[in-house]
């Protein structure tokens, strides 16, 4: 059989374009702002990750410039080897320092961040237990490692120990959780987990991609809400939400960085981030530990927006302060049709549909960012309102 035989049969892209709800790969033509103009149009923009609203903001556009003016635009080659800038060295260390840690290792993508981690810590006699609903770049971490893995119903902490009373003794025991899940915007049940692991001798890896300048007093992350950050032993992160640039990390013991980087090969065989990104991170990081209220003010206009969507009577499932807030339509023509009626009178919002969240809960995934305001919520709200009234009868 022809190997491209799939790709010539794979028809279901035609067929939303065909049907003209076809709702990717919208083209941006200006910053990742609350109000952004994307194909000729103005847009109310609630579908970014873009917590903290620093991609647009000056200084952090300064340093990637200056940045590039001094160690040009790429590194040409692994940190293993001669893609290691002083200013590498220099974010490994703000982070460390900031999320309480002996050491950090960045990576080029926050992706890759999971999947070298992971696959360097976890061999053939380890086991890995993680919760149903996490990343896919947790479970991709997991295929490239040996070890084998065992998956607990979201958020069950029932599911979770009976997991873990499947383990030999003589096994090392990585869990590892979303701390924000993406999709559902709740919050890991961290208290709970960090228990079980002393319990059973386990490890506890956060991925914090969406808890970090989102969650705790000083945006810390998912740890630093609930009073834990001495209790989780990885925390892993993205450059790409609230440090507004690209690229990933750890923050671990020194021991355990120091393996990783050793160890790992998507961290030893890939080009580093380039200096303009790290640049951009770390200015990032400095506004985050100088503005707290960015913070404060991201939690308090997802919350003005979660509370106007209850009282529009909008299906929403109220489970934490987060800024990710799902807006459920459960059929996949019905998400897609509410996106591009949602695009057309000014809005923007991403679909989600399975394999990323299970058959029959497609939704809207809306999310936010410190710099929106209320005005443009309040019209938001209006809009997504009208739409979901507009397409309440179709099903797939």
């Amino acid at each position: 059989m022809d190997l491209f035989k799939k790709c010539e049969e794979y028809d279901q892209v035609e067929k939303l374009r065909q049907m003209d709800v076809y709702p990717y790969f919208h083209k941006l033509e200006s910053k990742q702002n609350p109000q952004v103009t994307m194909e000729g149009k103005d847009i109310i923009m609630i579908g970014s990750n873009n917590y903290l609203g620093l991609t647009s903001h000056p200084e952090v556009i300064e340093a990637g410039i200056k940045a590039i003016e001094q160690f040009g635009s790429g590194c040409s080659g692994s940190r293993f080897l001669n893609g290691t800038l002083t200013t590498h060295v220099l974010l490994e260390k703000e982070l460390a320092e900031f999320l309480k840690k002996e050491d950090a290792v960045t990576f080029s993508t926050g992706f890759q961040s999971n999947l070298g981690i992971i696959s360097a810590l976890c061999g053939r006699t380890d086991y890995i237990i993680s919760d149903k609903e996490n990343h896919a770049s947790i479970y991709d971490g997991q295929r490239l490692s040996f070890a084998k893995t065992l998956r607990y119903n979201h958020s069950d902490m029932e599911d979770l120990e009976r997991q873990l009373k499947a383990v030999p003794d003589t096994a090392g025991i990585l869990i590892v959780t979303d701390g924000v899940f993406s999709m559902g915007g709740d919050i890991c049940k961290l208290p709970e987990i960090v228990k079980l692991a002393k319990k059973y001798g386990a490890r506890v890896m956060v991925d914090d991609a969406h808890g970090l300048g989102v969650l705790g007093a000083h945006g810390r992350g998912t740890a630093e809400h609930f009073g834990l950050e001495d209790q989780v032993d990885i925390y892993m992160g993205t450059f790409s939400k609230s440090l507004a640039s690209l690229g990933g990390y750890m923050a671990a013991k020194k021991s355990v960085c120091e393996y990783v980087r050793h160890n790992s090969r998507p961290f030893i065989f890939s080009a580093s981030i380039t200096p303009a990104s790290v640049a951009c991170a770390r200015k990032a990081l400095e506004i985050l530990k100088r503005e707290p209220q960015r913070v404060s003010r991201l939690r308090d206009i997802s919350n003005y927006m979660r509370k106007g969507l209850k009282n529009a009577g909008i299906d929403i499932i109220d489970k934490d302060q987060t800024p990710i807030i799902p807006i459920y339509t459960y059929y996949n023509l019905r998400t897609f049709t509410a996106c591009k009626k949602l695009f057309e009178r000014g809005v923007y919002v991403n679909s989600t549909i399975s394999p990323a969240v299970p058959v029959g809960k497609s939704l809207l995934r809306t999310s936010y960012m410190a710099t929106h305001t209320e005005e443009q919520m309040d019209i938001a709200i209006k809009h997504i309102k009208e739409v979901l009234e507009e397409v309440k009868d179709i099903m797939d």
